[in-house]
Order: structure tokens, then C-alpha cells, then sequence
């Protein structure tokens, strides 16, 4: 395998079969998990703040068969994970308890899936199964799947796709590599954010395993699948807005407010009091941008970010230096491997931050390590380009964890177990 291959992640030799026991056993770790910490946390509550807009998009959808032109106060969210939750709760998003179970069990295919891409990874069924196993039992993961929120639906939709996009490129299969567009198109429609990782779809260009002619098929059909995924969506915009929204406004005010003067202030925020003075403050920020624009006549949603984003970019270049060390701060905030203390006990934070302190490490030591160099580009492209898509516009840890988590638990297990478990194979 060339050292340039895009996606060579394969040496002719064939993928471990796992086994569907150790499947069906790390899907019922992680499905446990989840659910102990649903029963822990209140089943039939709610508690992540966004649940309640969620809900009522959810029930908007169910009762009049369309979505709303606006979700919330100020922006309108993606349809993905409003839809999702109408769908499983049966047109009653009030069913906590439905909603949750069904999160929990999102979260137990993702681990059943990282597994599966582990053994394509690294032809290693130990390594499939410690993958399989870390990500079933991984905090943060847990914590994302067990609430009202978009996360487990948008990991499963992100694996899908790198899966997906994975086996296209060893067959090589034009189908897959659209079914993997498809996937991510639908990931951008649950969090747009996953717009700054779509283009890897065109990753098989690089793989020099195959003829020009091969690859440019697969990265066309994953392109297009991805496309065909966005445009009903973006269609429906331009009739009910009358102009061009490809997913959603909630970027423009993510963009504005993740660089504005309240951000900076944030990052010295060392109390709840003062966080929740800053939270008031944010929404009457909002609120005033919002009331200004609609006095100046601006009030569709690309009218909209449009202004915000020259406001943004015009404050930004205007003070280079504030500029400079707001993105510092961002950038630690989102490599930080403690979460933040002022929201976790002093147990959570040290516990926490130990893991992801050997988790950096392990997966830093497999990404060097890993075999496949192609593929170990492709992951350090995919960390890079989600962590751009967010210090570019507002940084949250839990934003993180979909993104980074899978490719830290991959290269995290094979980096702290590949050598033992290669060394296992030779001996039996």
C-alpha cells in the first residue's frame, strides 16, 4: 500500500469476521449503560436545555405534517433529530421515556458499528471488540446517549457513512460510496456543522490502489449522494423562504456570538452565579441583534446571516488581537481533556480528565503506529476539520464528542492494545 493511498486500509488480507455474539454483547453493554443512566438521571425528564424546542418541533411536525418556519426565539434548527424524535415517540414528544430508550439504543448500534469499522481498520478481531467495548463504556458517549438531544443520532449517521465509505473504497463500490453521501447528507440535516467534513467524501481520490477513472466514480458518487440528501431540504427552503438556505440560520448566530466580546468574557468566568449572568446577558444580546436587523427590514433567514457574518468578520479584522486570543481559548476549550468544573463535581473532572489525558496519548501512539497511513491522514483530516468547524463559530465539549470520541477510542484501543494483540495472533 502507497503511503499517499487516501483510504488504503487494506493489504489483501480480509476483514476479521467479529462474530455476532461479541456484537450482540457490546450492544447490550452500551444499551445497559445508557439506560442505567436514564433511570439515574429521571427516565421521564428531560434535562438537556434544547430538549424542549426539540419537542415542540417534533410536535409541530407529527400534528400538521410540516415543519415550522422557525424553531426558536431567534434561528430555526435542522430537521434531523426533530424528525427522528417524532418518528419514535409516535407523534407525542412528551414521551420522555420513548425518546430516551430510543437514544440508549442509538447509542448501543454506534458502538456495534465502531467495532465493525475497527476490524476493517485493523484486522484485528481483540481490537474490533476492546473498540467496541471502550466506545459502549466510553463517559462521554454515555452521557450524549442518554438525554433528548441530537448526538446519538448524528454519531450513528457519521460511522454510517465512514463505514459506509470504507468498504466502498476496498470493493470498490460506487452504490456504497452514494449510500455513504447519503449518510452524511443526513448528518448535516441533524447538525450542519458536519458541512466542513462532507467534502472527505472526495477521499478516494487519493487512493492510488485503484485506476483515475475508479476513483473519480466513488468520490462523484459520494459527493452526489450527499447532495441528493441536502436538496429536498434546500428545495423546501427557497419556496418557504424565497431564497437560498442550504440547512439552517443557526449558524450565522452561532458564528456571531462565538466571536463576540460576551465569548471572551466567558472563558473568565470561574462560578455558576456569574455563568448564569452571562446567560442572561447572551439571550438579551441575541434578542437585540434580532430586534435590529428586523428594524432595518432584514428578516428572512439569509438576509439574516448574512449581516451577521459581516459583522463578525468586520469586528474580527478590527481588533486582530482580541481576535487572536479568543481563538486560543477556543481551541484549548476544545482539546481540554477535563470537563469543565464548573458545571462537574472536582471527582468527575480529575476522573474524566485522567481518561482522556491516556486516551490523547494511546490514540496519538495508533495514529503513528497504524499501518494503513492513509487512513490515519483521513482521521487526522476528520479531527482537524470538525475542531475548525467549531473554533470558526462557538465551542461547546459536548459539540466534541461525536466527532472526536469515535476516532480517539479507535486509535486509542489499537494503540494501547494492537501490539499485544498482534503478538496473540502469532501465538495461536
Amino acid at each position: 500500500m502507497t503511503a499517499g493511498a487516501g483510504l488504503g486500509m487494506t493489504t489483501g488480507e480480509p476483514a476479521p469476521h467479529i462474530g455476532a455474539r461479541p456484537l450482540v454483547a457490546i450492544f447490550l453493554i452500551a444499551l445497559g449503560v445508557r439506560l442505567a443512566v436514564v433511570v439515574a438521571t429521571g427516565a421521564a425528564t428531560a434535562r438537556f436545555g434544547d430538549a424542549l424546542s426539540y419537542q415542540h418541533t417534533a410536535r409541530a411536525l407529527a400534528e400538521t405534517g410540516r415543519y415550522p418556519r422557525r424553531t426558536d426565539a431567534f434561528y430555526t434548527r435542522p430537521p434531523g433529530y426533530s424528525a427522528f424524535l417524532a418518528v419514535v415517540t409516535l407523534g407525542h414528544p412528551e414521551r420522555v421515556v420513548l425518546a430516551k430508550v430510543a437514544n440508549a439504543a442509538l447509542g448501543g448500534f454506534s458502538a456495534v458499528l465502531l467495532a465493525a469499522i475497527a476490524a476493517r481498520l485493523f484486522r484485528s478481531r481483540l481490537v474490533a471488540i476492546g473498540a467496541g467495548v471502550a466506545a459502549a463504556l466510553d463517559p462521554s458517549l454515555v452521557m450524549v446517549s442518554s438525554d433528548v438531544q441530537s448526538e446519538p443520532l448524528f454519531l450513528l449517521l457519521l460511522l454510517g457513512a465512514g463505514f459506509l465509505l470504507l468498504v466502498a473504497t476496498e470493493r470498490p463500490s460506487s452504490g456504497l460510496a452514494l449510500a455513504a453521501g447519503l449518510f452524511t447528507g443526513l448528518a448535516v440535516l441533524t447538525r450542519p456543522s458536519a458541512l466542513l467534513v462532507a467534502p472527505l467524501l472526495a477521499a478516494p481520490l487519493a487512493d492510488r490502489r485503484w485506476p483515475r477513472r475508479v476513483r473519480v466514480h466513488l468520490a462523484v458518487a459520494g459527493l452526489c449522494g450527499a447532495l441528493a440528501a441536502l436538496a429536498p431540504w434546500t428545495i423546501r427552503n427557497a419556496v418557504v423562504y424565497r431564497e437560498f438556505v442550504l440547512v439552517s440560520d443557526v449558524g450565522g448566530f452561532n458564528f456571531y456570538l462565538g466571536n463576540s466580546d460576551l465569548m471572551l468574557r466567558f472563558y473568565e468566568i470561574r462560578d455558576r452565579q456569574r455563568y448564569n449572568a452571562w446567560s442572561d446577558e447572551t439571550d438579551r444580546l441575541l434578542r437585540d441583534r434580532w430586534n435590529e436587523l428586523h428594524a432595518a427590514g432584514l428578516t428572512s433567514p439569509g438576509a439574516i446571516t448574512r449581516a451577521l457574518v459581516r459583522q463578525t468578520v468586520g469586528d474580527a479584522l478590527a481588533r486582530p488581537a482580541t481576535t487572536a486570543r479568543l481563538l486560543l481559548h477556543k481551541v484549548w476549550d476544545w482539546l481540554r481533556p477535563y470537563p469543565n468544573p464548573m458545571f462537574w463535581p472536582l471527582s468527575v473532572v480529575l476522573g474524566v480528565g485522567a481518561l482522556y489525558s491516556v486516551l490523547y496519548l494511546c490514540a496519538a501512539r495508533g495514529l503513528w503506529i497504524a499501518p494503513r497511513r492513509g487512513a490515519s491522514l483521513f482521521a487526522v483530516t476528520f479531527l482537524l476539520a470538525s475542531m475548525l468547524a467549531h473554533v470558526a463559530t462557538f465551542v461547546s465539549w459536548r459539540y466534541r464528542v461525536p466527532y472526536w470520541d469515535p476516532v480517539l477510542v479507535l486509535y486509542g484501543v489499537f494503540g494501547a492494545g494492537g501490539t499485544l494483540a498482534a503478538r496473540w495472533k502469532q501465538r495461536t
